[in-house]
């Protein structure tokens, strides 16, 4: 397995490395994406596929008196993760799973956001993810991805090419996905090649 295959499932030593790396590689377009989220000061979050965790640290700054819950199917993330808000763990506003996105053991209507930043790329089952998203999102609750390729550019390519199991979706096609699993009021927020997504659970539903 190649160093850049650790950025789908990080594992062992390299793994280790790369989550470390991810953390600080992913702060800027993180930051930018993060101005397209809304979220009150207790809102309960989850963020799916959370790597080495600095998104659920920033996650809890934005929601100073909620909750922030992770989930990722790495062992090696998971970990980097738990050290890096071992406070919030510790407070009991933060907890980090390992687990699949396409079949959570979150109950119904438990988070008012779900947020997924520079993961959506490897999940295999796509529309599924999105429905199991849809399922434990509150109604009027948001999704947000937060992706640094967006698809309109050549140097895209290079990267799935490099990374089995990598695909870089245009924000259309993540907008159709999005739309069949039930989600409406997609907003696309582009800058450079970086691509940022809100989607919102109709309210009238559970």
């Amino acid at each position: 397995m190649s160093f850049f295959e650790n950025t789908r499932k990080p594992v062992g030593l390299g793994g280790k490395v790369m989550v470390s790396m991810m953390n600080l590689g992913h702060t800027p377009v993180a930051t930018w994406g993060l101005e397209f989220l809304r979220l009150s000061s207790d809102a309960k979050v989850l963020d799916c596929g959370c790597g080495g965790g600095s998104n659920i640290k920033r996650l809890l700054k934005s929601c100073p008196r909620g909750i922030v819950k992770g989930i990722d199917y790495s062992p090696v993330s998971v970990e980097k993760a738990r050290k890096v808000n071992h406070a919030a763990i510790a407070e009991g506003r933060c907890s980090v799973l390992q687990g699949s996105v396409a079949d959570m053991i979150f109950a119904d209507a438990s988070f008012d956001a779900v947020t997924a930043f520079e993961t959506v790329y490897f999940w295999p089952a796509l529309p599924q993810c999105f429905r199991e998203i849809y399922r434990v999102l509150k109604p009027g609750g948001t999704f947000f991805i937060c992706n640094e390729s967006n698809g309109d550019t050549d140097k895209d390519e290079k990267w799935t090419e490099i990374i089995g199991g990598m695909v870089i979706y245009k924000s259309g096609e993540l907008k159709a996905y999005l739309e069949q699993a039930g989600f409406h009021d997609v907003q696309i927020h582009k800058k450079k090649n970086w691509l940022s997504i809100t989607a919102r659970k109709r309210g009238d539903q559970a």
